[in-house]
């Protein structure tokens, strides 16, 4: 059964190594969101370094999820300017996606996005289909990622909005997308 590869990249106001409060405090709710996340029904796994150590992003050992990558675009890659936030992370759908992202704490830290995140003009996330014995790695979330932003939504890098199931036919979730279009 194909699962669903989610990548999300997002570019903080202030740079990790020496955070504004606005940005400390997206981080201070970070660990309470990604607890919820992983509770939610549907969610299978993320990315996460081996040591456990997220602040040491390009360095990390990521094990399956591949080395550490970001879109070509992003000029933050030193330590001192690293202002990123990003994951990679499988669901058994769309659905239980959806669900996660716009219900309880995820949703509530969502609304406050503008307070944390610069307007990059690129988009923040990408869907994609994996088969059951893939596991996503980050170089494939950024490819995923600039395909979007370059070319439009499609099967293999698609958005909430402009969504596809895997066997790639448009898919849509109710309430997302024009009224007409809605399959499911």
């Amino acid at each position: 059964m194909p699962r669903l590869a989610l990548y999300t990249f997002g570019v903080l106001k202030s740079p990790l190594a020496d955070p504004a409060p606005l940005t400390r405090e997206f981080y201070d709710i970070g660990e309470a969101v990604y607890r919820k996340i992983s509770q939610q029904p549907g969610y299978l796994a993320r990315a996460e370094a081996a040591d456990g150590d997220r602040g040491m992003l390009f360095e990390a050992d990521w094990g399956a999820w591949g080395e550490f990558a970001v879109p070509t675009w992003y000029a933050g890659r030193t330590v001192e300017t690293t202002a990123l936030a990003t994951t990679l992370s499988l669901w058994t759908g769309l659905g239980p996606a959806f669900d996660a992202v716009y219900t309880g704490l995820h949703r509530a830290a969502l609304n406050r996005r503008y307070d944390w995140f610069e307007r990059t003009g690129h988009p923040n996330h990408v869907f994609w289909w994996v088969s059951d014995d893939v596991i996503p790695t980050w170089q494939d979330g950024v490819s995923r990622l600039e395909h979007l932003h370059d070319q439009g939504s499609a099967p293999d890098a698609f958005t909430f909005h402009d969504s596809f199931a895997p066997d790639g036919t448009p898919d849509r979730i109710k309430g997302i997308g024009p009224e007409s279009d809605q399959v499911r």
